[in-house]
């Protein structure tokens, strides 16, 4: 049975810009709580989490980006970089939490310490682009991530599989020119950000119409993503793993259920066993409806162990 290794940070629950705003602490204790409760939950591997540091938040990101996100932390109230992506005192912090765990997830299983890992962190990051945030997003977790299996672990094939319900443009115009990474991303389209249906070398897009189903995600996962990402041959997989594209969130509009999230995991599973030997690292994007992203992210987890 594969370790899976279990990273969160208790930053990520200072990062809030309100009780409206959908993407609240709650997100983080929701999954935590549902993990929790599963009769298996002792058999994760626990990892505590650094801070990224500037060198490795560089490698995904411009450094006019990490100071402008910095100085412009509020000492109280909340500072709007745009009208959905709002900081305040702690917002920092969380930020250099949730860019961390994509880093120690993957030291983690490059190491052998673990060989899949989940990251329970927020703000969440695949709409953050190399020079500014946007949609929630602050710096880019998973990019942070593979920039340092790149640059430090040296891995030649890595593959990016983005579930999350809206597009990932931040991780796609990071990785645009980056030879090594072929990113499959799954998304409600037209729809926010309006962006990422033509393919291009090294990205794979799977657009869905709204109101699409689990058999309807399905099929398209198997025909173009799986195939594509078995000739990739990766030696590491990577997931942004958003779950509003389930049919009780209430910004998604796509209609998949639990059972879906843990059919492309063991999917992906499958492919990292035969080429990367088992190594996934997983880290959370998307997901507002408490209930549905507590219930996919055990179903996500389960079914890596």
């Amino acid at each position: 049975m594969p370790r899976v290794a279990y990273l969160t940070h208790a930053d990520c629950a200072r990062h809030d810009v309100g009780p409206w705003h959908p993407e609240s602490p709650r997100r983080i204790e929701a999954v935590d709580n549902a993990l929790r409760a599963t009769p298996w939950f002792g058999e994760l591997h626990e990892i505590d989490v650094p801070h990224a540091t500037i060198e490795q938040l560089a490698r995904a990101h411009t450094r006019a980006h990490i100071d402008n996100l910095r100085d412009a932390t509020p000492r109280s109230g909340v500072a709007w970089l745009d009208p959905d992506t709002g900081l305040n005192l702690f917002s920092w912090n969380a930020a250099l939490a949730g860019a961390g765990a994509g880093v120690r997830a993957v030291d983690a299983v490059m190491t052998g310490e673990a060989q899949r890992a989940f990251c329970n962190v927020r703000p969440p990051g695949h709409h953050a682009e190399a020079d500014r945030a946007m949609g929630f997003c602050l710096f880019n977790n998973i990019a942070v991530g593979i920039q340092h299996a790149l640059a430090v672990h040296g891995l030649a094939r890595i593959a990016l599989v983005d579930f999350d319900v809206h597009h990932g443009n931040g991780s796609e115009a990071i990785f645009r020119d980056e030879p090594r990474l072929r990113l499959f991303s799954s998304f409600r389209h037209p729809f926010y950000p309006y962006s990422g249906s033509q393919s291009h070398a090294g990205y794979v897009p799977v657009p869905l119409d709204a109101g699409s189903d689990g058999p309807l995600f399905r099929t398209a996962i198997a025909r173009d993503v799986l195939p594509a990402l078995d000739a990739f041959r990766p030696e590491l997989i990577c997931i942004s793993a958003g779950f509003d594209a389930h049919r009780d969130d209430p910004l998604g509009g796509l209609n998949l259920i639990e059972d879906d999230y843990a059919w492309i995991t063991r999917e992906l599973c499958v492919l990292a066993d035969r080429h990367a030997q088992g190594r996934i690292v997983s880290v959370l994007e998307g997901g507002y409806d408490l209930g549905a992203l507590g219930r996919s992210a055990v179903a996500h987890v389960e079914a890596m162990r």
